[in-house]
């Protein structure tokens, strides 16, 4: 080999170096302000300091060696980056594909750094998959946080038309509650129910049923506190989903914040005929124990369009309902009304 062909290589090996760093820093900078996550950003930084290690000299000062006739060369496709699983798809594809170019390009010549960037190229495969994953769990819990009416589902025997009539008012939170059929009939009632959340853009939430919810490719599971625990449930569900559980207490709701909890079910607020067995907590309770909460929280039990007001004035705008709107025979107007008293619409 001469001495232009190792420049060449050189200046290959130089490039693509820049290249899996300058891609890596963008998924660090996603993990650190975007998913907040301490753990993905040191592991990312790591790759990228084991690559600074081996950008040697020699690379650096073949970059003039001859001019680069692609500069500046750009596709289309670059312009459609909208959305962040975009930006952390094309980002993840530049790393891998800049760690193959230089496994090829340095073995044999810098055997260390073709075993290193080799290493990193199969680490980055399941860091795409991973960061992709947390970010539709961003795009969930946004959902949560951006709605304020939490429908869930009675034992109806309209209850496919029930869930439409709700969505179409404007509902986007929807979960899922039975407690009797085969499950059968219920993993195939949660299908259907699923696709229509699909159509509206909604999240779609199973109760206590990991299993189906998992076959109904839910968004999600929400658990009381005789359930699965949490750290099971995640391991079923993976780090997409997301996680509610039912609170009556502040043990309760310490409990599920250190477990790791995405949003809460507090209550009940008001008696109700679906919990008879709990004592109403009231307005003023409710507010004691979710004064630390950062998550998203629902405040769940006896809740109508005649009380709502209530918890209004109280600065509750998050609610949960079963009965009132399961019902009622102009359940739509009703949902409507909530949703509009909820964010402040005349």
């Amino acid at each position: 080999m001469t001495q232009s062909d190792d420049q060449r290589i050189d200046q290959i090996i130089d490039a693509n170096l820049d290249r899996a760093r300058e891609g890596l820093r963008v998924l660090e900078d996603w993990s650190r302000f975007g998913l907040r996550r301490e753990d993905l950003v040191k592991k990312i930084k790591n790759f990228r300091h084991i690559l600074a290690k081996y950008h040697l000299k020699k690379y650096k000062l073949a970059r003039n060696y001859q001019p680069d006739i692609c500069i500046g060369f750009s596709h289309p496709e670059q312009q459609k980056r909208l959305k962040t699983e975009d930006i952390i798809g094309s980002n993840s594809a530049r790393v891998q594909e800049a760690l193959r170019v230089i496994e090829e390009f340095a073995r044999n010549r810098h055997n260390e750094l073709a075993l290193s960037a080799s290493n990193i190229r199969y680490e980055t495969y399941q860091l795409e998959i991973y960061l992709l994953k947390q970010n539709s769990k961003l795009s969930r819990i946004k959902k949560l946080l951006d709605n304020n009416l939490y429908f869930i589902t009675s034992n109806n025997s309209n209850l496919i038309e029930q869930v439409q009539m709700m969505l179409e008012s404007g509902v986007r939170l929807i979960q899922h509650r039975f407690k009797n059929g085969s499950d059968i009939d219920n993993i195939n009632i949660a299908i259907k129910l699923k696709k229509l959340c699909i159509e509206y853009d909604a999240l779609f939430i199973v109760n206590d049923r990991i299993d189906i919810a998992l076959a109904s490719d839910a968004d999600g599971v929400h658990l009381g506190q005789e359930d699965l625990k949490i750290n099971y449930a995640k391991k079923l569900l993976g780090p997409s989903k997301i996680i509610g559980i039912s609170a009556n207490n502040e043990i309760d709701v310490n409990k599920a914040l250190k477990a790791g909890s995405d949003y809460l079910g507090v209550g009940p607020v008001f008696k109700t005929s679906t919990k008879k067995d709990k004592v109403p907590l009231g307005i003023e309770q409710i507010k004691l124990i979710t004064k630390d909460i950062s998550i998203p929280w629902f405040a769940i039990g006896g809740i109508t369009s005649q009380n709502i007001s209530l918890l209004k004035e109280r600065d509750i705008k998050k609610v949960a309902i079963i009965s009132e709107l399961n019902s009622s025979v102009n359940a739509r107007e009703k949902a409507i009304m909530i949703i509009k008293t909820l964010s402040n619409e005349n």
